[in-house]
């Protein structure tokens, strides 16, 4: 019994420790990685003190290689926008101009209760008040109301196609407008399209 309480108290403070590294969010904001990597720290804590004759080096060390995942895979995603999208995916789009798109709701299986409860957390009564919505990859909905309409479509340098479909653009007018400003896609840090406007803050 003194075992396991020593023990408990030691992966207390260890996993504190750990998650400090990984500079942990909001439950509600874990991506699939991160969310994984948690369940996976839990249960070989608790099996570490269940079985507590067993060497604790057995689950130091996997936590530890656990923590080094999710840290080089942090610096991946922020380096590397593709290797965030392999990992946590992109948004999906729930609302499209005021009409749900049910294929996409079927295949995140997100329902319309679901749609309906966090509207309602939003302050907003019905669908038609909504432009656009978006199923984050940490589950969030992101909504867009009619009164408004900010969409990033770059990103760092890279060109957002969703948002180019959602306001029924493509890259060859993108690119134009651009060029048109005496600017170049590398030196662009950030561009929100707003009321057929597009405003633009560069890296410099």
């Amino acid at each position: 019994m003194i075992q396991a309480i020593i023990r408990t108290i030691f992966f207390y403070i260890y996993v504190t420790i750990c998650y400090k590294i990984m500079g942990k969010r909001e439950i509600g904001e874990l991506g699939i990685l991160d969310l994984t990597i948690s369940i996976l720290i839990g249960q070989l804590v608790a099996v570490s003190i269940e079985n507590y004759k067993d060497s604790v080096l057995l689950t130091i060390l996997p936590i530890l290689v656990l923590v080094l995942i999710e840290v080089i895979s942090s610096k991946l995603s922020i380096n590397n926008r593709k290797f965030n999208k392999i990992v946590d995916g992109k948004p999906t789009i729930i609302i499209d101009q005021g009409k749900l798109i049910y294929k996409n709701m079927n295949k995140e299986r997100y329902t319309i209760d679901d749609l309906l409860m966090n509207l309602r957390s939003e302050g907003i009564s019905s669908i038609d008040e909504v432009k656009y919505a978006f199923l984050e990859t940490n589950g969030k909905l992101s909504i867009i109301k009619n009164s408004i309409n900010p969409l990033p479509i770059i990103v760092e340098g890279i060109i957002q196609e969703d948002t180019l479909k959602l306001i029924n653009k493509d890259k060859k007018w993108l690119l134009k407008v651009i060029s048109n400003n005496n600017l170049e896609l590398e030196e662009i840090f950030y561009c929100l399209y707003k009321k057929t406007h597009l405003y633009i803050i560069k890296y410099k």
